[in-house]
């Protein structure tokens, strides 16, 4: 398998749906019902939502935004009894769902762009999703890969924990099998089975993988040594005379190969089927690329033997999955441990696997898991609904660990659909019905969902004003080179009074341009290009052998630069203000695709995204006085607010034939995604004609919505 042809993955995809008899959302309900009843819970579920409260709910959960006016129009075009389905079956292949789930993934993973190879990872992660790849051979790729950051993207998991044994151990339990066996590392867990040796003899898989960084080219990769780093016992045992390389072991239970497993078995006649697929669609294709990936992976299998059956043929999927560097091979040496890891955390046969992954999106779309906290699996802390949990985490398997099926499964059920519990109900009444899935939890919008909803909501994805209507003047102190007789101005001459080329340089002097920039833009994003991130540079090989400058000659180069731009070191400058024109015409990008984690101060870090360096480390939903402030005063509501000519609304708001009352129905749909009731109009009404002109009131009607519990919760 290759990380670059897609083609392959639609194959997979086609033979998934096409060859495996895959349970439905109604199976998922009779699931849960029976536990219900067999726990003799006797309160009623709450009734599903409407269509266009299920329209929202499923747009911000599956693409990361509320839906526009026009998918409210498509949808609500469908038939009835399709339209539920159909919306699914659209979103999980929208453009968005990858960008929405990669915040997920990135959350589960710890994935940061300033981490040595994060960025590349991140859109790895992305392409894995666009792409479907099976989660199983995602997380084998992450554990086993070896080689250089960036151009093995894969790598960048390990490099960010430095490749640390210990704190690999750590995440590779909890992240991926939901099990806390990091406290094991300095004492016997004391609320499970986990000792200090269990942890020890998973930290060894990783004891001989080395983290190297060229002292020439600053080049980071990973190799494999021939010694283990990881020693027992623990150096802190008083008591030890002697300390060798730990072995090995993996310390979780995995069901026995001897045992049938119906879901297993379906696994199995799945992927033969989807390797048949596979090479009859090699044949078809002339693209000797394709042809040549097909075959490499069986080139380059290096057979295991353990004493155990290989049903899967995972050893080999382990193998090609960890492919070989062919420049340089001996640099980037390949783990044989870590493959063996890999192999034993993604088994069918390991319960915590399959477990974990259903239990996060469980909870991420219904509000709550089966086991809380997501990632504490353990003997006194059993799921809710073990048969609910179980039948999901098998389908999951069975279905080659198809995350969009997953997703599907969830979304339509009756599960997810659940109206909340009344305003008017008992506390204990609500905790009852929510934790047995008959009613669904408040949720929050993410912090991306809520800055791309306000967005979408304010028809700021594009430009919505024409170009030069929206001028702003701004005075700014600047330092200027006094220049000598004769001598005529460069750009470069143009300095800010810290010494830094003025905000966007000289040409923010110039007319049409942004203003960057200063506590206002809070809420602006960078946008990474995940398809170049993941190019292969022409010349790689080449770069590292290339020998970097000395500090000396960088200085002089600098001096040089300066010379003969300034006019030297020894130029002279004098403050000035000046004035500044720039088109107040904003388009804001999606946070979903932003270089993460954001700074601290964005918008969405204060709507509950962490740094994601600690593990474990959740997203928070309780509200502050700054995301209180933040919507109220922040420049991405009040553009929001704005009405632009080039918005359909526009029209009715000005003229010779204004009509309030439609207008206040389109932005209650693009806004609220419902219409506005009888009573709402007439207020809307009044605070339209309270302003200066019906554009300006229209924008106060949108900043109050924008601002309602009913715009940032989840219906």
């Amino acid at each position: 398998m290759t990380r670059s042809v897609g083609y392959l993955s639609v194959a997979l995809t086609l033979a998934c749906f096409l060859f495996t008899p895959q349970a439905s959302a109604n199976d998922v309900d009779v699931v849960l019902q029976n536990e219900n009843e067999a726990a003799k819970v006797e309160l009623q579920p709450t009734p599903v939502v409407d269509d266009l409260t299920y329209l929202r709910r499923a747009s911000v959960d599956l693409i990361g935004r509320i839906p526009t006016g026009e998918e409210i129009r498509q949808y609500m075009s469908w038939p009835a009894s399709e339209r539920r389905a159909k919306l699914v079956d659209k979103l999980i292949v929208d453009d968005r769902f990858a960008d929405r789930w990669t915040a997920f993934m990135g959350d589960m993973l710890r994935l940061r762009s300033n981490a040595t190879g994060g960025a590349a990872l991140t859109a790895y992660v992305h392409q894995a999703i666009q792409e479907n790849m099976p989660y199983d051979e995602l997380c084998r790729r992450l554990l086993a890969a070896n080689g250089k950051a960036n151009s093995t993207p894969e790598v960048g998991f390990i490099l960010g924990d430095d490749a640390n044994p210990t704190a690999m151990a750590a995440v590779t339990a909890q992240v991926f099998m939901g099990v806390r066996i990091a406290c094991a590392e300095c004492h016997d867990h004391p609320f499970d089975v986990w000792t200090r040796e269990d942890f020890y003899s998973l930290a060894a898989f990783f004891g001989k993988t080395r983290r190297v960084e060229s002292q020439i080219t600053r080049v980071v990769y990973t190799t494999e040594a021939n010694e283990s780093t990881v020693m027992w016992p623990p150096e802190d045992d008083s008591e030890a005379t002697e300390r060798s390389p730990m072995k090995p072991r993996f310390p979780f239970e995995i069901s026995d190969n001897k045992e049938p497993l119906e879901f297993v078995k379906r696994l199995i006649d799945l992927r033969n089927k989807q390797e048949l697929a596979r090479k009859a669609a090699a044949k078809k294709t002339a693209d000797v690329v394709i042809n040549d990936l097909l075959t490499s992976a069986e080139d380059k299998v290096v057979q295991q033997t353990n004493g155990e059956t290989d049903e899967l043929g995972v050893k080999k999927e382990a193998k090609s999955t960890i492919r070989s560097i062919d420049i340089q091979g001996d640099l980037y040496r390949q783990s044989e441990l870590r493959a063996q890891l890999a192999e034993m955390v993604t088994s069918p046969r390991n319960r915590f696997f399959s477990r974990s992954m259903v239990n996060r999106v469980w909870k991420e779309l219904v509000g709550q898991g089966f086991v809380e906290p997501i990632d504490d699996f353990r003997a006194d802390n059993p799921p809710s609904h073990p048969e609910t949990l179980d039948f999901l985490a098998e389908e999951f398997v069975a279905t080659g660990y198809d995350f969009r099926n997953l997703v599907k499964m969830i979304v339509t059920s009756d599960a997810y659909s659940r109206s909340h519990v009344a305003p008017d109900a008992d506390e204990a009444t609500r905790v009852d019905l929510e934790s047995n899935f008959m009613a669904t939890p408040m949720r929050r919008m993410l912090g991306e969902a809520l800055y791309d909803s306000i967005v979408s909501a304010g028809h700021l994805f594009e430009y919505k004003h024409l170009p030069g209507t929206n001028e702003r003047v701004v005075r700014e102190r600047v330092r200027v080179r006094v220049l000598e007789e004769g001598e005529k101005p460069k750009v470069a001459d143009l300095l800010t009074v810290g010494g830094n080329t003025a905000a966007g340089g000289p040409a923010m002097m110039m007319k049409g341009r942004p203003m960057q920039g200063g506590g206002y833009a809070l809420e602006n994003a960078i946008e990474l290009d995940f398809a170049s991130l993941l190019k292969k540079k022409k010349g790689g090989v080449q770069v590292e052998q290339m020998e970097i400058m000395s500090a000396e000659e960088l200085e002089a180069q600098r001096m040089a630069m300066m010379a003969k731009t300034q006019g030297g070191p020894n130029a002279k400058y004098v403050t000035k203000i000046v004035e500044r024109v720039y088109d107040d015409n904003p388009k804001f990008n999606s946070t979903f695709r932003m270089a993460s984690p954001a700074p601290q101060g964005h918008f969405v870090r204060v709507f509950g995204q962490t740094s994601r360096t600690d593990l474990g480390d959740m997203r928070g939903d309780a509200p502050n006085m700054r995301q209180a402030l933040m919507m109220l005063n922040g420049r991405l509501t009040n553009e929001a607010a704005r009405v632009g000519p080039l918005e359909k609304v526009h029209t009715m708001l000005s003229g010779p034939k204004v009509d309030l009352e439609t207008a206040i129905k389109v932005v209650y749909y693009e806004i609220l995604t419902r219409a506005p009731t009888a009573e709402e109009i007439v207020d809307g009404t009044e605070i339209i004609d309270a302003a200066a002109t019906p554009l300006d009131g229209m924008a106060d009607l949108r900043w109050v919505m924008l601002n309602c519990n009913e715009f940032r919760f989840i219906p």
